[in-house]
């Protein structure tokens, strides 16, 4: 260490420093008081001729509270929002910040009553607990300084115990509280509806001892709560809920080598040498991987902070000694349905909570892919994630509604509002019971047309709606969901094991596995893939397949293990051109060749298809007719290549109507074309699962339709209480007389004819 850091207080006197400071948070002074000594002490130990401490107090607006050397009169008057200066800076971004010259900076904004116009150089970082920031420390100096990585370090470290001493005295009752009902929009992340009382998840550990009096016992106190963590993450993971193979268990068997990382342990073990307790060694270990991770946009590194904030959370609990085992989730006093309130959650910390009323989860932060959605699906938890604002909204105690079919929360509802949603889950509950009766009878038009009803499937945890919807089969089984959770590409053994779960648990039905769809929005974390300005246009799917042959290799050759003796239809996606196709068979082709060679049970029955997904391909009907089995429309991306206008994108979704007549007719020339040369035609797709697109899709010729577990008791439904002919003849008219639209069409024929819509 630099002599010029020991001389600006770090290094041999930082410990009485953090002395000082924890004498200021013992006494029993008034609150004003202790922050004014706060901001002496500091700027004193860093040779700063300014210390100010702004601290949080509506949603996002700050306010001076203290300071050594600006206009004492500026103090309690000084206001900004966040993002407003570099104070506000600091504060939304939720990092440090340290500038030579902060006049010149961009952000920079000058509040004249403060007197700050003299000083030319700053350094900030944010006041934060449990996630939330409360508040940012500055120093400023009137000369130019390069502030090195050490005084930043020892900032973040001053704010640490700052944050402390804010949430303990200062901010009581000072912050405004929310009363009215907030309606907020997220994404789905697990379907499903909850009514409960809002419970915020990771209640913050105080940490009342900073400074080590004994390093040697601060190290033994940090391994045994270490030891007793990865115990009760052992427990954990084995409750009879998750014990089932899946994708959950390879998200939460990666959690676990987390937890036995020894390169954490030492990085905490040296701060402690620096003079902290095992707590704020902790505390300091998470700000640093915050630092480090806190901005990146890599899924796979975004969930390993995630899995980060678990594991240190369930450590300064344990050392706390505040809950039983570590445990995170709190005490909930009583029985009532709760909705856990969080910013992001590790794939354990869900396992925390008793699920006999644990009604949903919202997150200020989180997508379908996250890990935690992965296991709260297979909880059948309903979550929604992408929340912004979530945390300075809710407030403890808040009812919550939690509508991730729709993707939304109300925050405290009026009585009428829950009343209502209690109404529609009772109704929800009775309507499930309709569509269980109906599962073993078969999905026949009143005129006697069979449509076969079959699963869209991803998870493991689908497989079980086999059974409990009383589908035909798996349409479309997504091989690249054990890509997407796991670090590393699946071998072919692991990839075998996969796909023979999914044709065990089918038991004789047919299955129809897609090779791997990666790219896009779908990240694989073992290979870096850059998106590209049109991801959905780019390098991705089948093209990833032929430029890396060994992946589609490997997959084909698992299929063929996992389904030997079997039946199995096998298919392609994206694929745009006849020659793109004949690429990937040549690779099957060659892996048959070579099961032959080995003496390999083959499968008893292997068909071959392709998705249609592309426009393109639907002019190249008659060449790729010839060389399949069967053909697959993947209505999704289809749709969204035909209208030109990205399904993701808000703001042109409602542009186009895939009910719409232009639409139709493409797909009607795909379903004369298969007909004509006598092969099999399935759509995928969320059209499928639509009452109105079901009944567009039947009428022209779709007699396969596969769709998610949900939409089999409501097309079942549909198609029992309709006549094929009298449909087709509707359709038939509305392809050649109408323009545009025609929803309103249907839903008129639906009402007449008294089918369910």
């Amino acid at each position: 260490m630099t002599a010029a850091v020991e001389q600006n207080g770090f290094g041999r006197n930082s410990r009485t420093m953090l002395r000082r400071l924890r004498d200021v948070m013992a006494d029993t002074r008034a609150p004003q008081e202790r922050l004014d000594s706060i901001t002496s002490i500091i700027g004193a130990d860093m040779a700063a001729e300014v210390c100010s401490i702004y601290v949080r107090r509506s949603d996002n607006l700050l306010e001076l509270c203290s300071t050594e050397g600006l206009n004492k009169d500026a103090v309690h008057r000084t206001l900004m929002h966040f993002g407003e200066g570099l104070v506000g800076d600091i504060a939304a971004r939720a990092q440090s910040l340290a500038l030579s010259d902060a006049q010149s900076h961009p952000k920079f904004a000058y509040f004249p009553e403060t007197g700050e116009e003299i000083y030319q150089s700053l350094a900030g970082v944010p006041v934060m607990r449990a996630d939330r920031v409360l508040g940012v420390l500055v120093v400023q100096n009137r000369s130019r300084r390069q502030y090195s990585d050490e005084e930043i370090e020892t900032l973040e470290t001053f704010a640490m115990v700052l944050a402390e001493l804010l949430a303990n005295g200062v901010l009581d009752g000072q912050e405004n509280k929310h009363d009215a009902p907030v309606r907020l929009a997220g994404q789905s992340v697990a379907p499903g509806v909850g009514i409960g009382i809002a419970h915020f998840h990771r209640p913050s550990t105080a940490i009342r001892r900073v400074v080590a009096d004994n390093p040697a016992i601060e190290k033994e106190r940090l391994d045994n709560a270490m030891q007793s963590v990865r115990s009760r993450i052992d427990t954990l993971l084995s409750a009879p809920d998750l014990a089932e193979a899946g994708e959950h268990r390879d998200v939460l068997e990666t959690f676990r080598m987390i937890a036995h990382d020894r390169g954490w342990l030492t990085r905490m073990n040296d701060a402690i040498d620096n003079g902290l307790t095992a707590e704020a060694a902790v505390q300091r270990s998470r700000a640093d991987m915050r630092a480090r991770l806190g901005s990146v946009q890599n899924p796979y590194l975004r969930e390993r902070l995630a899995d980060f904030e678990d594991l240190t959370n369930r450590l300064l609990a344990q050392l706390a000694d505040e809950e039983e085992n570590g445990d995170v989730a709190g005490s909930i006093d009583d029985d009532q349905p709760y909705i856990v309130v969080a910013r992001s959650m590790g794939p354990a910390e869900l396992l925390d909570y008793d699920r006999t009323h644990l009604a949903g989860l919202v997150l200020e932060e989180g997508s379908a892919t996250a890990h935690v959605a992965i296991v709260a699906r297979a909880l059948d938890i309903p979550v929604l994630g992408n929340i912004p604002g979530l945390l300075s909204e809710v407030n403890p105690g808040d009812h919550l509604i939690i509508d991730a079919d729709n993707g939304q929360v109300l925050l405290r509802p009026t009585e009428d509002v829950q009343d209502s949603f209690r109404a529609g889950l009772r109704a929800q509950a009775e309507t499930k019971a309709r569509y269980q009766a109906l599962r073993d009878q078969p999905a026949r038009t009143l005129d006697g047309v069979d449509i076969s009803l079959l699963l869209n499937v991803g998870l493991m945890f689908d497989l079980q709606q086999l059974d409990a919807t009383g589908a035909e089969g798996i349409g479309l089984y997504r091989t690249e969901i054990p890509f997407i959770v796991r670090r590393d590409i699946p071998d072919v053994s692991q990839q075998t094991d996969v796909y023979r779960r999914v044709l065990d648990a089918a038991s004789g039905r047919p299955v129809t596995f897609r090779t791997l769809d990666a790219g896009g929005d779908k990240h694989i974390q073992a290979f870096d893939h850059d998106p590209g300005d049109n991801p959905a246009l780019g390098w991705r799917s089948i093209r990833i397949s032929v430029d890396h042959p060994s992946l589609l290799r490997n997959q084909i050759r698992a299929i063929l293990r996992a389904s030997a003796g079997k039946p199995v239809d096998l298919m392609f996606p994206m694929v745009s051109t006849v020659a793109e196709f004949d690429t990937a068979r040549s690779i099957l082709d060659r892996e048959l060749e070579r099961a032959v060679r080995r003496g390999d049970i083959l499968p008893a029955k292997l068909r071959l298809g392709s998705m249609l997904e592309v426009p393109s391909l639907a002019w190249q009907l008659p060449e790729i007719l010839s060389r399949v089995d069967f053909l697959s429309v993947g209505s999704n991306d289809l749709q969204q290549f035909f209208f030109a206008a990205d399904r993701g994108d808000q703001r042109v979704t409602h542009r186009y109507d895939a009910v719409s007549v232009p639409f139709l007719r493409l797909l009607r020339d795909i379903s004369n074309a298969c007909k004509k040369h006598d092969k099999p035609l399935t759509l995928c797709g969320e059209m499928a699962g639509s009452r109105i697109g079901a009944m567009a899709l039947i009428g022209i010729g779709y007699h396969r339709l596969s769709m998610a577990a949900a939409s089999i008791g409501p097309i079942k439904e549909t198609v029992r209480s309709l006549n094929y002919s009298d449909l087709q003849v509707l359709m038939s008219r509305l392809l050649e007389t109408q323009e545009g639209r025609i929803t309103d069409h249907l839903k008129a024929f639906a009402r007449d004819h008294q089918i369910p819509t």
